[in-house]
């Protein structure tokens, strides 16, 4: 009977060694399975998600100022800052749309033109930064010469007013007419206190200009538009602005967005050395950087 109970006792202590034993383990495993994912989301590393880029809407004429653009892009992207490029053929749209904030900037103009139209529309549109000047010249298809212009010829200019006037002084200083002064951009036909050869003398919009070649006998154009023709102002044109000339066209804001950040690497990137190379070597000359 002692040996029945011995073995019982026996068998009993060993199934609840057993059983604690066990517990343990399954508590220790519970344990490491619970922590576990907290100790290795502890361990990954937290990022900040990236920015989004910054979009800067620029209008332009298409030659050479949107391609200027296009040429830069990549510094810019490589800032943050996307480009979205809105082409114009006429210099009023892109003021228009700059003073109504539909573009955060423009790239077309010079600074007596700039002044006039902020005149003219009550506007306050600021010049950022010079970019490079497109000296203005003459081109004809019919004469080789501007000794061969005939009395009575017709002679085409831009009908704006600085661009207009700048055509007059240029033909001025090549001693077609005379104006009351030949350095005041604001000069008009009223202006031409002699014309010697009476010369007809219309104003038509500077895009046209190009296309109206066949029918005038010489026709002054803005270098944009003359690139966009595919003419060559360092080999078409029968007399050409220096390259003193101050008419350098400008990257234009607003007051409330010309020193932001974006702006700013805009302006920098358009006068970098990527800028200047570009402009020497499309342009042959054509167009001389401004920096």
């Amino acid at each position: 009977m002692k040996k029945v109970l011995l073995t019982f006792f026996s068998l009993t202590l060993i199934l609840v060694l057993a059983a604690c034993g066990n517990n343990k383990a399954n508590n220790t495993t519970n344990s490491a399975a619970t922590t576990a994912p907290t100790e290795a989301a502890a361990a990954e590393p937290t990022t900040e998600p990236a920015a989004d880029p910054v979009t800067l809407v620029i209008g332009a004429s298409p030659v050479p100022h949107a391609e200027i653009l296009k040429a830069i892009a990549p510094l810019l992207e490589a800032q943050g800052i996307k480009l979205e490029i809105k082409e114009f053929t006429d210099y009023i749209l892109p003021n228009t749309q700059l003073a109504e904030k539909q573009l955060d900037a423009n790239f077309f103009q010079h600074k007596p033109y700039l002044d006039d139209q902020n005149t003219k529309n009550g506007t306050d549109l600021v010049s950022v930064t010079a970019v490079h000047v497109e000296p203005f010249g003459a081109y004809s298809k019919k004469i080789k010469s501007i000794d061969e212009l005939a009395e009575g010829a017709k002679v085409a200019i831009p009908n704006d007013a600085t661009n207009g006037g700048r055509a007059l002084i240029l033909l001025a200083k090549n001693g077609l007419i005379k104006l009351k002064d030949d350095t005041n951009i604001a000069s008009t036909k009223a202006d031409i206190t002699e014309n010697p050869k009476k010369l007809d003398i219309i104003e038509l919009d500077a895009a046209m200009l190009p296309r109206q070649l066949d029918e005038v006998d010489l026709a002054l154009i803005n270098t944009n538009f003359a690139l966009d023709a595919k003419l060559s102002p360092t080999k078409d044109a029968l007399f050409i602005e220096g390259g003193d000339s101050p008419y350098a066209n400008l990257l234009v804001a607003r007051p409330d967005n010309k020193d932001s950040d974006a702006i700013q690497k805009l302006a920098a990137a358009l006068t970098s050395p990527e800028a200047k190379e570009f402009i020497e070597k499309q342009y042959d000359g054509a167009i001389i950087p401004a920096f």
